[in-house]
């Protein structure tokens, strides 16, 4: 550990969080499909972004609270549900004491490491993500266990088509941590003493079981054995969209949305909310980057329900610049990862305030008292940034073809 365990940047984090992991871990953290292009496509659009700064007439005081889904939080800053955060012990207990700390929303992966009532009595403001897998009373049950323990709303990731090939290897990832394992792994682990020393600490080894994939009597699914029931489910249709909306009866959020056509089909089929996403680059290669598809989906739909984004945010403008483009809220995967390798909670709420201080100070250079004034005015936008993609006339195509869109459900 440094001795200074404070950083100044996300970026510093990525480079604690590297030095600090064993390979495998850190790759996992980092690695996206294929050859990796959308995974660097995301930031590098962020960089293409440039500001409209304003010289006088700023405000002393400034707003960057907002709300998402009717909850409030204090920066338009969520944290996006990401699997297995054994990163650290504490892995997204840590996350939810942070996110708690620090005022903002969390998103739970069904794929966590941590049960969710455990995550709950840390952080009651969250939200919990699903995955259309297994049995629809599996889902159901998974769905009523949430819904016990208060989560705020749904969030049902879609954005994920097993593209499992990378071209610099996939990290190598144990079914379960027993003896065999810990042998395999231990050239790996001891050049890494002080993660090492953090768990034996703690007195648990990383956990790699999903205690929120459980079925009813069932003991916790270990990650492969949840990745393979999520495999083998054939893949839902907008109307399992629809039945989900309608069996989860409160906020849902639908991720994964890189389409108008799309965006136009989750109005129909009830949502309250969309993220526009390729899953951090880890979807097909190649799609773009997603602050470049924002603008068409928020117009398309943005009147309607809340749009969110997420994909590259690294920085404080970022944020910023993701607002001005039409999105309600962004979500951050990899960057509180990284925080929550470098230095656990405080390193996930180090990273919080990193992008409120950003945040904050793009606000004051455009010349506005709140997050809600930002707008396409603040940005300085290069020809053909923006992209749409099914961007025709959807109810007149599908009037031809024969569609299954409904009418909106209140």
């Amino acid at each position: 550990m440094p001795r200074n365990p404070w950083f100044e940047t996300v970026a510093e984090a990525q480079r604690r969080a590297r030095r600090r992991l064993p390979a495998p871990v850190y790759r996992a953290l980092v690695a996206g499909s294929e050859r990796g292009r959308t995974l660097d496509a995301n930031p590098a659009a962020f960089a293409e972004l440039g500001f409209a700064p304003r010289l006088a007439g700023h405000h002393a005081e400034r707003n960057l609270s907002t709300t998402v889904l009717g909850v409030p939080t204090a920066l338009p800053v969520l944290i996006s549900p990401t699997g297995v955060q054994a990163v650290d012990p504490d892995g997204e207990v840590a996350v939810a004491r942070a996110a708690a700390s620090r005022g903002v929303v969390m998103g739970l992966s069904s794929f966590a490491s941590k049960p969710l009532e455990e995550v709950a009595e840390a952080q009651p403001d969250f939200f919990f993500q699903l995955y259309w897998s297994g049995t629809r009373e599996a889902m159901a049950y998974r769905m009523d266990r949430a819904r016990q323990a208060g989560a705020k709303a749904l969030i049902v990731t879609l954005d994920w088509s097993f593209s499992h090939g990378r071209d610099w290897g996939s990290p190598a990832i144990p079914d379960r941590l027993d003896l065999k394992a810990a042998l395999r792994f231990a050239p790996d682990v001891l050049p890494r003493p002080g993660w090492l020393w953090k768990f034996a600490r703690s007195g648990r080894l990383p956990d790699l079981t999903v205690p929120n994939m459980t079925v009813p009597g069932g003991p916790p699914p270990t990650f492969f054995g949840a990745y393979g029931e999520w495999m083998q489910t054939p893949p839902p249709t907008w109307e399992d969209v629809k039945w989900l909306r309608e069996e989860w009866g409160g906020s849902f959020l639908l991720k994964g949305v890189t389409r108008v056509d799309d965006a136009r089909r989750a109005v129909d089929a009830g949502v309250s909310a969309l993220s526009v996403s390729n899953h951090g680059g880890n979807n097909l290669d190649t799609t773009p980057a997603t602050v470049r598809l924002l603008p068409s989906v928020a117009e398309a739909v943005g009147d309607q329900v809340e749009v969110l984004l997420d994909g590259g945010v690294r920085r404080g403008g970022d944020v910023a610049k993701a607002l001005a483009l039409g999105a309600r809220a962004v979500l951050i995967g990899r960057a509180h990862l990284w925080g929550l390798a470098a230095n656990g909670q405080a390193g996930v709420e180090n990273v919080l305030d990193i992008l409120r201080g950003g945040l904050d100070s793009a606000v004051l250079g455009l010349g506005h008292s709140s997050v809600h004034e930002l707008g396409p005015e603040d940005l300085a936008i290069p020809p053909g940034f923006s992209l749409t993609l099914g961007g025709g006339d959807l109810r007149a195509a599908s009037e031809t073809a024969g569609s299954d869109l409904e009418s909106p459900v209140d």
